[in-house]
């Protein structure tokens, strides 16, 4: 946050409600810059100015998936990553220096070049800024991003889509993607489909069949102690009498 309070009147604020709950500790740190998770903030005279915080012990160069998962997790890895770029990075520098780290990971991950080189471009042409592969614009730059700052995030997205009324008109069918048998899943499925249930008078010729693959779980999700939800921190009071 930023205010206008004397550092004594802060940190009397924060004693007071790290007082209120003994399993959250509030950490604080004053100064013209601070990171919070991915996010470095720095106040420049009055301008704060945000970027990408890598925090020092973590492994720079990871991606979240590398073989064993269909081709548009690759492809929406680089898209997210650019996406995650733009909206942190308040000018074209910091945004020039994190897509040069993406690019790096990248390729030292064993992505081919065409196929990095290909989905940055396609990136820019889909939002109408392939100037900014040339040249370094502050002025076009500071429009995209105001641009994708306001947009939704996937999960803002998936929230409204469960919103959203049932379509009886479609089937979704979901399952996890393996190199393999279930690569012909989706084709048999199909063929199972119209042959049993698409015939004349049937109820369900006009219901579609969708498919959606899920990856499978990567080592960090599997090996990762998770935090534990709220209801397990909570420290249950418990009396008894005599």
């Amino acid at each position: 946050m930023t205010t206008n309070l004397s550092v004594d009147q802060i940190n009397r604020l924060l004693d007071r409600a790290n007082e209120k709950d003994e399993n959250i500790h509030i950490s604080r740190s004053i100064g013209s810059t601070i990171e919070f998770l991915d996010v470095l903030v720095n106040n420049n005279h009055g301008q704060l100015h945000t970027s990408v915080y890598h925090k020092p012990a973590a492994e720079p160069y990871i991606v979240p998936f590398l073989s064993d998962h269909p081709r548009y997790i690759h492809r929406n890895t680089i898209k997210g990553a650019l996406f995650r770029a733009v909206r942190l990075c308040s000018n074209v520098e910091d945004f020039d220096n994190e897509r040069l780290n993406i690019e790096l990971m990248l390729l030292l991950n064993g992505y081919p070049p065409k196929f990095v080189s290909y989905h940055f471009k396609k990136f820019f042409e889909q939002h109408n800024m392939m100037s900014l592969m040339n040249e370094l614009n502050d002025d076009i730059y500071r429009e995209l991003h105001r641009k994708l700052i306001i947009q939704p995030t996937y999960r803002e997205r998936e929230r409204e889509r469960e919103r959203q009324v049932y379509n009886k008109k479609e089937i979704r069918v979901l399952f996890t993607f393996e190199s393999g048998p279930k690569l012909q899943l989706k084709r048999e499925l199909y063929r199972l489909w119209k042959k049993y249930y698409i015939y004349e008078g049937s109820l369900v010729n006009d219901v579609k069949l969708k498919f959606s693959t899920k990856s499978n779980k990567s080592l960090n999700q599997l090996l990762v102690k998770k935090k534990p939800p709220r209801s397990m921190l909570v420290t249950n009071h418990t009396t008894t009498s005599t």
